[in-house]
C-alpha cells in the first residue's frame, strides 16, 4: 500500500494535540448501485436508479434530489429535549485498497446514519496530470500526500458515488495538504483559498477530461451546489478561509484548532464546527475528537509502533469516543463531532475503535433515544431552523452541564438569567 500522510499537530492544553488531516484508504469495488435499503431515518426503503442529466463534461450530472435524506427540520418547543446530533467525518475520502471506505458505507447502512466525506480533490486527478495543479506558493504538480495510482482514483469515484447516493455528504480537503514550511496553508491569503477551492472543484466536475476515462458512470451531483463546507489540512489557515467560504456561499467550516462539547456559533458568517476535546480514559487531560490525536498521544506520532500496546490503545480510543458522546448526551446535548482518516495507523486500530463507537451510538439510538446520526450539512440545517433565542439560550450551558430544572423549564417561555445552567455534570437530561 502506499502511504500517503503528512502529519502535523497543534498544541491543546497539556498533553493533548491536534490532528493534522491525512489521506484515505479503502478497497477498490465496482459497485455503484443506487438503489439503497434504509431505515426509518431516510425517505423510503428504496430509490430508483436517477435519470442523470450530465454537467460538463459529464464528469457530474444533476440526478435529482439526494436520496435517503432525513425529513424536514423543525424548531424546538418550548420544553422540548434537543436531539443528540452526531457526526463522524472523513478526511480526504481517498479509496487506495485496504477495503475501509467501503467498510463504513456498510455500517453507516446498519445504524441509519449518514456522514461527510471531505473529499481532497487530487484524488480524482492523474498523476499524469499533476501539473495541472498550481498550489499557491508551492511549484506546480506539488502534493504533500501524494497523488493515487489510476486504479485507486477509479475506485475513489466509485465509492464517492455511492456514498452520496447512499445519502452521505461530499464536502472538501482541498488539494496538497501543505501543513508546513514556506507553502503550508496557515499563510494563504483569501485570494488562494479561493484558487485552491476552484481547482479542488474543478478536478471533481473535470475528471472524465483529465483522465480520459468514459467507461466509468458520472457523480451524480452538481458539486457547485453539493459543495457547502469543508475541513483545512492540518487545521490550520481558517481564519484567512472564512471570508472565501462566505463569499462563495459555504454554509460551515470544521477546521476549527480544539473546540468545547458545547453548542456552535457562527464565525463571519458561517456554522464554526470544530473537533472536540473529549475525555482520555485513564488520562489527566482530553484529547481532540480524531484519530490521529488518539495515535499522537499514545505512540508519540508513530503509525507502526509494537503491536503488544494495540489491544489497549483500541480500547482507550473507542472509550474516548463513547465518554464523549455520552457526556454530551447526558448533559447539553451538545453535538458530537469525530473526525476520521481511512488509514491504517498501529495495525488499524483506530478503524476499530471509530466502529465500536459508532455501534455503542447505533444502538443507544435503537433503544428509542433521540439520537441523529448526520452529516455536517444536515446538522446546519436543523440549526437554520432554530429560533435565535432558543440557540442562545443553548449556548450558556458549558461542557458537562445540565440545564437548570431539567429540559421542560430550560427551553420553556423567554430565557432569563436564572434558568441557565446547573454544574451537576452527572444526571440524565432527558
Amino acid at each position: 500500500m502506499r502511504t500517503l500522510t503528512r502529519r502535523g499537530a497543534l498544541g491543546l492544553g497539556a498533553g493533548a494535540v491536534a490532528a493534522a488531516g491525512l489521506a484515505g484508504c479503502g478497497t477498490p469495488t465496482e459497485s455503484d448501485g443506487p438503489s439503497r435499503t434504509r431505515g426509518s431515518g431516510g425517505e423510503g426503503t428504496s430509490s430508483p436508479k436517477p435519470t442523470a442529466r450530465p454537467i460538463g463534461d459529464g464528469s457530474t450530472s444533476f440526478t435529482g434530489k439526494q436520496p435517503h435524506q432525513p425529513g424536514k427540520p423543525e424548531p424546538l418547543e418550548p420544553g422540548q429535549t434537543p436531539p443528540q446530533f452526531v457526526v463522524f467525518s472523513w478526511d480526504g475520502a481517498g479509496e487506495v485498497g485496504n477495503g475501509l471506505f467501503p467498510r463504513f458505507l456498510e455500517l453507516a447502512k446498519e445504524h441509519d446514519a449518514h456522514m461527510t466525506f471531505f473529499l481532497s480533490g487530487l484524488y480524482l486527478l492523474p498523476e499524469s496530470k499533476k501539473r495541472l495543479y498550481d498550489p499557491p506558493n508551492n511549484r506546480r504538480g506539488a502534493s504533500d500526500i501524494g497523488y493515487l495510482t489510476d486504479e485507486h482514483v477509479k475506485a475513489t469515484l466509485t465509492n464517492v458515488r455511492s456514498a452520496w447516493l447512499d445519502g452521505h455528504e461530499i464536502g472538501t480537503h482541498f488539494n496538497g495538504h501543505f501543513c508546513s514550511g514556506s507553502g503550508t496553508v496557515a499563510n494563504w491569503t483569501p485570494q488562494q483559498w479561493r484558487s485552491e477551492i476552484d481547482q479542488a472543484k474543478s478536478f471533481v466536475k473535470e475528471w472524465r477530461t483529465n483522465t480520459g476515462w468514459r467507461d466509468l458512470p458520472s457523480l451524480p451531483f452538481d458539486y457547485d451546489k453539493e459543495l457547502v463546507g469543508g475541513r483545512t489540512p492540518c487545521l490550520l489557515g481558517q481564519d484567512n478561509l472564512l471570508p472565501t467560504a462566505r463569499e462563495l456561499g459555504w454554509r460551515y467550516d470544521a477546521s476549527s484548532p480544539g473546540g468545547r462539547q458545547v453548542w456552535p456559533q457562527k464565525r463571519a458568517g458561517i456554522w464554526d464546527l470544530p473537533l472536540q476535546a473529549i475525555p482520555f480514559p485513564g488520562r489527566g487531560f482530553e484529547v481532540l475528537s480524531m484519530d490521529y490525536n488518539m495515535l499522537a498521544n499514545q505512540s508519540i506520532n508513530s503509525t507502526n509502533a509494537p503491536a503488544h500496546n494495540y489491544p489497549a490503545w483500541r480500547e482507550q480510543s473507542a472509550g474516548s469516543y463513547i465518554a464523549g458522546f455520552k457526556r454530551a448526551y447526558e448533559t447539553n446535548r451538545a453535538p458530537f463531532f469525530v473526525g476520521n482518516h481511512f488509514e491504517q495507523w498501529n495495525g488499524g486500530i483506530y478503524m476499530d475503535a471509530v466502529e465500536e463507537a459508532l455501534k455503542h451510538i447505533g444502538r443507544e439510538k435503537e433503544k428509542g433515544a433521540d439520537i441523529r446520526l448526520v452529516s455536517f450539512r444536515q446538522f446546519v440545517d436543523w440549526l437554520d431552523v432554530q429560533k435565535p433565542e432558543v440557540l442562545e439560550q443553548l449556548r450558556t450551558l458549558d461542557v458537562g452541564q445540565q440545564p437548570a430544572g431539567g429540559w421542560k423549564s430550560f427551553l420553556k417561555g423567554t430565557p432569563t438569567a436564572s434558568s441557565t445552567a446547573s454544574s451537576t455534570a452527572s444526571a440524565n437530561a432527558a
